[in-house]
């Protein structure tokens, strides 16, 4: 006698392959009552993603995959509710976001420094008083017309003044590098800029994101110029180029050697995969982790 098909008998045993998926992206089931295999990584890069590149899935369901992939968190999340998601599955928001704190608007101004500073100043509290939150993203800003030293003083100038409370609760400033074709104007547009703020700065607080894919657009020349200012970098984004999606053999980076240049440079921080699916997003995700898991 053939068993009738159910909804439940549909999930007994199902893993995240083509049906789970199809179930999943037509809203028959959610994520969390698809089974996700469980990927065994080995460990030596402290893997993550961006929550805004999978924002379609909810947040807990999202974070239960991620784990389910061995990754350490979830990266750019925001203070309140998504940060107390996070805390319950025992992950890391592996970089928080601070309120006030914009791509075109940061600290190569003067003018914006009392309202950046008293915003950091609370975030990095609250990154500490969290236990999750061992990094807060911050920007240098458009440059309007400001040339590069000038935009470098006045950034030194800004991040000293919450460097102290930065050092005193043990929570990193990471000033993200961005590519100024896509982000218009954006003065940390080059990895030598972000390390002479770094490197004037002095503490051990401030750190460079270095995002593989968006120097790739400015400058190209990726394992050498890791390889050179390791020292100032303490995380990584990923993304494909040209496209800003999947990080395997469609496009021109190939992140393997990039992977074993950064673990050759001793880095213990964070890699963060910031690329857009254009598959579905959790078979791309998991073979992310996968090409990099080395």
């Amino acid at each position: 006698m053939t068993k009738k098909l159910t909804r439940r008998r549909v999930l007994q045993g199902m893993t995240f392959g083509s049906a789970a998926m199809l179930a999943w992206q037509t809203g028959q089931i959610s994520a969390k009552e698809a089974v996700v295999e469980t990927l065994k990584v080995k460990g030596n890069l402290r893997q993550s993603v961006s929550y805004w590149c999978f924002s379609s899935i909810p947040l807990p369901e999202f974070a239960d995959v991620c784990k389910k992939f061995g990754m350490a968190g979830v990266d750019l999340l925001s203070p309140g509710e998504q940060w107390e998601t996070i805390a319950k599955k025992d992950m890391l928001v592996t970089m928080g976001n601070v309120p006030g704190a914009s791509i075109s608007t940061g600290f190569n101004r003067i003018e914006n420094h009392d309202k950046l500073v008293a915003a950091y100043e609370h975030y990095i509290v609250e990154a500490a008083k969290a236990k999750i939150v061992p990094n807060l993203i911050c920007f240098s800003g458009n440059r309007d017309g400001l040339d590069d030293e000038k935009g470098i003083e006045n950034c030194v100038v800004g991040l000293k003044r919450i460097m102290p409370i930065a050092e005193k609760h043990g929570i990193n400033v990471v000033m993200e590098l961005l590519n100024s074709k896509d982000h218009k104007d954006y003065q940390a547009d080059h990895t030598a800029w972000g390390a002479e703020v770094a490197h004037r700065l002095g503490s051990e607080r401030f750190k460079l994101l270095y995002d593989i894919y968006h120097m790739q657009r400015m400058e190209g020349d990726v394992i050498n110029t890791i390889r050179k200012y390791h020292d100032v970098i303490g995380h990584y984004h990923t993304a494909g180029n040209p496209g800003r999606n999947e990080i395997d053999e469609t496009q021109e980076l190939n992140y393997p050697p990039i992977v074993k240049a950064i673990l050759k440079t001793g880095y213990k921080g964070i890699f963060a995969h910031e690329f857009i699916p254009k598959r579905d997003k959790i078979t791309s995700l998991r073979q992310a982790v996968e090409i990099c898991d080395l």
